[in-house]
This record gives C-alpha cells, structure tokens and sequence, in this order.
C-alpha cells in the first residue's frame, strides 16, 4: 500500500533542516507530496538535506537563514512563498544545546545564545509566518520544544530546559491569539532522540542505548522517524482541532 499523501502540493518550511531531527521533517513531509523549503545557516548541509529529498522523488529547495536575526527570518519566508507561491506549514526546529552548568554557575555568553536561537528565534519565525498566513488562509505551526523543561527537569541543563519551557510556553499563548485567524499553532516535545543532541559529551550511542534502558520506561530512545510522525500528525487536517497542543515524545520519561 502506498503511503497517503497527506500534503500533496502544499508548501511547508522547516527550520533547523541541515541535519538530525530537521532533515527528516522535512524528508517526511517530502515524501507525502509537500514542496519543502528547507533552512538553516549551514548552506553545504541543507543541500544535502536537498539532494537527498530529490533522490527519492521529492520537491525542496535549500536557504539560508538565522532565525535569530528578525529581518533574515522574514526574508526567509518571502524566500519561500517567492519559490513556491504560498506558505501552508512551518516547523520551526531550528535549536542549540548548551549544558553542563548549574543555574548559579550558568555562562552567561551560553544563557543569551539558548534564548536568541530557541526563544528569539521562534518569535522571529512566528512572527514572519503569521504575517503570510494571516492573509493567505490560515495555515498550522509546529515548533519543536523539548521534554526537558516544561515535563521533566534534571540537574546540570538548567538554561536549555529554560529556554525549551519558554517554547511550549509561547506555543500555547501563541495559538490561543491566532486560532480565530485560521492559524494553528503546537508543539512537540522530544525527548532522548536520534540527534547528536541526546548524547552526552564523549559518549557513544552504543553506550547510549545502554544509558536508555535504564533511564526510558521504553527502553530506548525515540526514532527521528517517531518524532517527525507526531509533527507531520500536527500539521495535518486530521488535528484540526489540536490547538496549543503540546505533544511529549520521550518513551514515558516524562510520564
């Protein structure tokens, strides 16, 4: 049976698609028929994420961006309706990890990074897809947040887990003040994944998966796969009625 094309001819734009998590959103939405824009500020990645996309029969196209720049991030978006003519879903994954601190002792160089990229910088894209939705029929938001943070807190990750609670939290404000213009705003809320990001300094995923059993009521980490399918789930016409969702992913970690 042939997989359902839930987004054929739609225009989806992901941020944070150079690698890991992002590049298989934006595969995903792909392969169920959607014109992908993927971006980030690493141009040799995003055109692998492109090619890749491509050779599997797909339509993307590659941009560059930083969404902790205001300006760029609207560019971004005037890029991408400009390629393809219009704007129906954006995922806004685009994050950086900084750990390894407790609050007291917390870089403050690191605490302005974790709040430009994961809070500014999903404001910033808010901002400028709305501006195009608003006026173009509505369209659904998924911004990628985190269990850590607003569903489960351990020691030692105090500004991401800070930064990652301001995300879900902007979410649910978020949807709340555009539902009535046709937007739909949510979240997902990985949690130990298959990304870079879910391994500790120096480890292996071989010991991470020993990590994993231990600490997941599931015994493992989630597939990027599992998590894209909770994202393209939210983005689609079957959550019509999903608003401010905030949708945990970790394997009952956070349960």
């Amino acid at each position: 049976m042939s997989q359902p094309q839930r987004f054929t001819d739609r225009v989806v734009l992901v941020t944070g698609a150079g690698s890991g998590l992002g590049r298989v959103i934006a595969q995903e939405f792909a392969a169920e028929g959607a014109r992908v824009a993927v971006a980030g500020r690493t141009a040799a990645t995003l055109d692998e994420t492109v090619a890749l996309i491509e050779a599997a029969g797909g339509t993307a196209r590659a941009f560059t961006a930083d969404v902790a720049d205001a300006a760029d991030t609207h560019r971004l978006v005037g890029a991408t309706v400009a390629e393809f003519g219009g704007l129906d879903v954006a995922v806004n994954n685009a994050g950086v990890f900084r750990g390894g601190h407790s609050a007291a002792d917390f870089p403050l160089d690191d605490w302005q990074t974790l709040l430009d990229i994961n809070v500014t910088g999903v404001l910033h894209a808010l901002q400028a897809e709305i501006a195009h939705m608003r006026g173009h029929g509505g369209g659904a938001i998924v911004n990628v947040a985190s269990n850590l943070g607003a569903h489960v807190r351990v020691p030692g990750v105090f500004g991401y887990q800070v930064s990652k609670a301001a995300v879900s939290a902007l979410t649910r404000a978020a949807a709340l003040d555009h539902i009535a213009e046709g937007i739909r705003i949510n979240a997902v809320s990985p949690g130990a994944s298959e990304s870079t990001m879910s391994l500790h300094p120096g480890e292996t995923e071989a010991e991470r998966a020993v990590r994993m059993k231990e600490q997941s009521p599931l015994g493992r980490i989630s597939s990027a796969a599992e998590v894209a399918a909770a994202v393209l789930y939210l983005a689609s016409d079957a959550a019509g009625s999903a608003v401010g969702t905030d949708l945990v992913i970790d394997g009952g970690v956070s349960a």
